[in-house]
């Protein structure tokens, strides 16, 4: 099924569009998912992307999750525009769109399902957005079961929640595959997130400090300590006093476990990642990166 240019994503909403638009694949049809909350942006075009040359036919869904977020201030503040949203994926030839109602995806009420998460839920951003991983596990593993995809597409932005969902493919015997894919960024260098809607010029501005940072300590090519790092890093992005670090996180890239916090990368054989989140104004921003390669 390959889309023409004035072929607009087949629109589904319930279980009978699903599975009719499922009878009408090709026999064989690979097909990638790539779930989003909508607001998107190119970060999320290239996913869509990335899927179309790995899969034969592409589906994306627009859903935001309520029992992913904290505050319920977020949650209201998230920023929605579903018919600019069908435009974008329309302009790249996504064949259809997953537009659910929260009573398809909770039946029973707005709760999170439990999940064995090997741990993975409670460390970092899971401590300070507790409860977060297991609805992101929740309406994911529902967003598995409606479309029952083969591959599915997720930004490494959100590198915690990759390994979440790696591990809940793992619970789900490897279905679906997960391709992690490369974060998109700003001519600044600030990943591209939806939330980034809600800075003003000049915070966008300010927050290109945050990948300069994590260049910087990519660059010291590990001679940094953990400890170190989240000292360099927090003056750096702090230096301006426009934005406020909440977390610094050194981890080792395969299972988030920290290496030891005095002594340089350079003595460890891992893969180290360094995870940020930090505040310009009310809206909180992350970004990540490979800084030793082990």
């Amino acid at each position: 099924m390959t889309p023409t240019p004035n072929q607009a994503p087949t629109q589904l909403i319930s279980v009978a569009d699903i599975i009719a638009w499922k009878q009408a694949l090709g026999k064989g049809s690979t097909v990638g998912f790539v779930p989003t909350m909508g607001a998107l942006h190119e970060g999320h075009l290239a996913l869509i992307q990335s899927a179309m040359q790995h899969c034969d036919v592409v589906v994306a869904s627009i859903y935001i999750n309520p029992t992913q977020f904290n505050l319920s201030a977020d949650f209201s503040a998230y920023p929605s525009d579903v018919d600019g949203d069908i435009a974008m994926l329309h302009s790249v030839g996504c064949h259809a769109v997953f537009l659910p109602e929260t009573d398809l995806l909770y039946p029973h009420g707005v709760a999170p399902d439990h999940f064995d998460l090997a741990g993975l839920d409670g460390l970092l951003e899971g401590a300070h957005r507790p409860g977060h991983f297991q609805g992101v596990a929740t309406v994911v593993n529902r967003l598995f079961d409606l479309l029952m995809p083969d591959k599915a597409f997720f930004g490494l932005k959100d590198f915690q929640q990759v390994k979440v969902v790696q591990q809940l493919a793992t619970i789900r015997d490897s279905n679906p595959e997960i391709i992690p894919c490369p974060i998109v960024r700003e001519p600044s260098g600030l990943a591209m997130s939806s939330r980034n809607r809600r800075l003003t010029p000049d915070q966008c501005a300010d927050a290109s400090v945050i990948f300069i940072a994590l260049q910087a300590i990519a660059d010291s090519q590990g001679s940094l300590s953990p400890v170190e790092i989240q000292s360099q890093m927090t003056g750096a992005i702090q230096a301006s006093g426009a934005l406020i670090v909440e977390a610094i996180n050194v981890v080792c890239a395969d299972d988030l476990t920290c290496p030891d916090p005095m002594i340089p990368l350079r003595n460890h054989d891992k893969k180290v990642q360094v995870m940020v989140s930090a505040f310009a104004g009310e809206v909180r921003l992350i970004d990540n990166l490979t800084v030793y390669t082990g």
